[in-house]
């Protein structure tokens, strides 16, 4: 495996994680909105901190709306985390891939330049011969 093919199979693969974050924050949006409908669902009236309702109550319902709006926000900061990282990473490789792609063509360019430098030689030489 070349240096290249390995900076596009990176490349791809921090794609499908940038992805993968993605989908992480929005089940994590789903779960934050689902414990705050949850929690606004019950009979008594919910304590707030900041924007999280929590209730103080030993209702079923309280946990599981504090547990989904706990789950769902932390999976909300993860996912951006995630998506952020991956995006950068993504972005190196695909600057390494240029470099790698330019650096290939100036050599494929310098080993054309070589090949047709002779050949332009002997036509000259040639051509002299024949007038002199």
């Amino acid at each position: 495996m070349s240096f290249k093919e390995y900076l596009h199979e990176k490349a791809e693969e921090s794609r499908h994680n940038e992805t993968l974050s993605y989908l992480m924050f929005l089940a994590g949006a789903i779960f934050f909105v689902g414990g705050i409908v949850e929690t606004l669902t019950l009979p008594s009236v919910p304590s707030w901190f900041l924007f999280i309702p929590y209730q103080t109550e030993p209702f079923a319902g309280a946990v599981l709306g504090l547990s989904l709006v706990i789950c769902g926000f932390s999976l909300v900061i993860f996912g951006v985390a995630a998506g952020m990282f991956c995006s950068r990473d993504r972005s190196w490789y695909m600057e390494e891939l240029k470099k790698a792609n330019s650096v290939e063509a100036a050599v494929i360019g310098e080993k054309s330049l070589r090949s047709a430098s002779p050949s332009v030689n002997k036509k000259k030489k040639v051509g002299q011969t024949v007038s002199s």
